[in-house]
């Protein structure tokens, strides 16, 4: 790997020609090593064939390097073995640096492409079927008590379970690890039937301590967590007998069963298998279709668990690769990059026609990105004028810019962080580590700016919008979004900069420091849950008057049984919000799988991620 690394160097240095004349001390300085160990490399590379040396003796005398092999071999060559060692990170980062063109990137990509999708060969006369992902995020963790990103949810309900799921094309809530549960009138007492003989990953059958110890764990945790206003209510939780787990709420609320379907409810081994937290978040258990055999920082291998409860899904492997290039070949459409991964199809050199047409499925998963406004703060968002003028002057940039500009200037959103602000619990306040980002002019959009909306401003507020800067908060994965947007307003006369945060700082005195907030909202099958973390987050920085209509509906939402019902209540909320432009939508978009057809039972599950258990590709035959 060295090796590749030094030629790629090399070449980048002196590749503009194919025969150079060079000295010792020259590529001892490219090298940055003694005169022996630059001959030694020299001549490593000549074995290999890589190049030609005809040296010439005696101190500061040229001789002759002539390269043989393109770069683009050695990339691809280092790629493999890139994959062998589970360290593509760097060596895309290496092959970046050197690349003199994109010709080096486009060929790694193309291979790369080819690399990823579904492959089969035959082990001891069985087809054993493998589909590799890309992803675009890089998995930390699949504990269900520490994840933040879409991606390792993904990953974390292929491995886990929860005692209720939700039906996928509809809202209805269904069994899966208990098959069947009872609540009192008060809807505070609820009692769930466990299924038997379910087996975890390393070989122990689930009872109803496991359940009573994964909801005790996320009673006493003080990590912040996804939904955690639910866990909260949970007063206690026993095991009437071995199959028989009785959950109390300390009020009554109706989006407590829907949390029982979230990835974040999903049942863990009592004691975590000995494993402890941390070792647990990297060799999990569980009692899902695959269970985790591998994982590294861009790596992890799922395998197929037989004893599934539920049966045995059709693939033998699944290997998740962590990307961070777009691998799509140029010449297809580009696919929607909210999605945390695509499935690929093994690329050959046929024609479109020779391959079959490229397909794409939309999910029913959309992400909306949003902006807030603090009027908490002191200073010009408490003027409900310009607030409508800065959403007016968004709108119009928004509609102003073609669908093909938009999709350049705005962030790639797929690392999406799973909520708004993790909880609302005690804050962490030290914001060092927040990167204040200076605003390059020359980046501005190619439009001009409604002078027309001037004149709904006085002159006063307009000396006072050119002299009063606004801060923009946001997490680094959205910071393109928020210099879109502080470039559209400073072209209207405001003042902006752009701070940028990680997302465990999101929270508290950072984000009461700020004028906007830009954010986005993943509209799954968990949409009602993170509406009520959202507006009970967003009620911390608007108007107080606004503040308790919200609080008033919010607790209407929660005593609600029908879904559809408290559909309408988020709807006013969000209605009020809006015409009050205390919030700001930016755009919505889909969830989007790009595949072949000979990739089959390519299908969504209720949180809008391909379900993995259904996919399977024909034999070879």
């Amino acid at each position: 790997m060295k090796l590749h690394h030094q030629f790629l160097l090399l070449h980048s240095q002196y590749g503009q020609h194919s025969e150079v004349q060079i000295t010792l001390d020259e590529l001892a300085t490219t090298f940055e090593c003694t005169h022996r160990n630059a001959l030694n490399l020299i001549t490593r590379m000549t074995e290999q064939g890589w190049i030609q040396w005809s040296s010439q003796r005696g101190r500061g005398r040229r001789s002759t390097l002539t390269f043989i092999i393109q770069p683009e071999e050695i990339a691809i060559e280092s790629m493999m073995q890139t994959i062998q060692r589970k360290d593509i990170q760097q060596t895309l980062t290496e092959i970046r640096q050197y690349a003199q063109s994109s010709t080096l990137e486009n060929r790694v990509q193309d291979w790369l492409f080819g690399y990823f999708g579904p492959h089969s060969e035959i082990q001891r006369n069985r087809q054993v079927d493998t589909l590799r992902l890309p992803i675009r995020q890089q998995i930390h963790t699949v504990d269900p008590l520490y994840m933040n990103l879409l991606a390792e949810s993904f990953v974390s309900s292929h491995i886990f379970d929860g005692l209720v799921r939700q039906a996928s094309h509809s809202q209805q809530i269904i069994p899966h690890l208990a098959h069947a549960w009872e609540v009192n009138e008060q809807r505070t007492v609820w009692t769930f039937f466990l299924r038997k003989e379910v087996m975890f990953h390393h070989g122990q059958m689930m009872t109803a301590d496991d359940i009573v110890y994964t909801f005790q764990r996320l009673m006493e945790t003080s990590q912040p967590m996804l939904y955690r206003f639910i866990a909260k209510q949970i007063q206690s939780v026993q095991a009437l007998n071995n199959n028989t787990v009785q959950i109390i709420l300390k009020q009554p609320s109706e989006l407590f069963l829907p949390f029982l379907c979230t990835s974040r409810a999903a049942i863990v081994p009592n004691g975590l298998n000995r494993r402890g937290e941390e070792l647990f978040g990297v060799k999990p258990s569980g009692t899902g279709p695959f269970r985790m055999v591998e994982m590294s920082k861009d790596n992890c291998v799922l395998e197929v668990f037989k004893p599934h409860f539920q049966g045995r899904a059709h693939l033998d492997q699944v290997e998740i690769i962590h990307i961070p290039w777009n691998v799509a070949p140029d010449q297809l459409e580009q696919p929607d990059r909210q999605s945390p991964f695509h499935m690929m199809h093994q690329h050959t050199s046929g024609s479109a026609s020779e391959q079959g047409a490229w397909s794409q499925m939309h999910s029913p998963v959309t992400v909306r990105k949003f902006v807030t406004y603090n009027t908490r703060k002191e200073g010009l968002l408490r003027d409900p004028h310009i607030r409508a003028h800065i959403s007016r002057c968004l709108q119009y940039a928004r509609e102003a810019e073609s669908l093909a500009i938009t999709s350049t200037i705005f962030e790639n959103s797929s690392d999406h962080i799973e909520n708004y602000t993790e909880n609302n619990s005690t804050t962490n306040n030290n914001t060092s580590s927040a990167s204040h980002d200076s605003l390059d002019m020359n980046s501005r959009s190619n439009y001009s700016y409604p002078k027309k909306l001037h004149p709904e401003l006085d002159q006063a507020t307009i000396a006072q919008i050119a002299e009063t800067p606004l801060r923009i908060l946001t997490i680094p994965q959205y910071r393109k979004d928020a210099h879109w947007i502080a470039d559209t307003l400073q072209q209207a006369g405001y003042q902006c900069n752009v701070v940028s945060t990680p997302v465990e700082q999101f929270k508290g005195s950072v984000r009461m420091e700020s004028d906007l907030i830009v954010f986005s909202l993943t509209r799954d099958q968990d949409e009602q849950l993170r509406l009520f973390d959202l507006y009970r987050t967003l009620a911390s920085h608007v108007e107080h008057h606004t503040v308790i209509d919200i609080e008033h509906l919010l607790e209407q939402i929660q005593r609600q049984p029908d879904p559809l019902i408290r559909t309408q209540y988020f709807q006013q909320i969000e209605d009020r919000l809006l015409a009050e432009y205390q919030l700001h939508i930016l755009y919505e978009k889909p969830f989007q799988t790009t595949y072949l057809p000979s990739v089959r039972g390519v299908t969504f599950n209720s949180q809008g991620w391909v379900d993995l258990r259904h996919i399977w590709f024909p034999p070879k035959l």
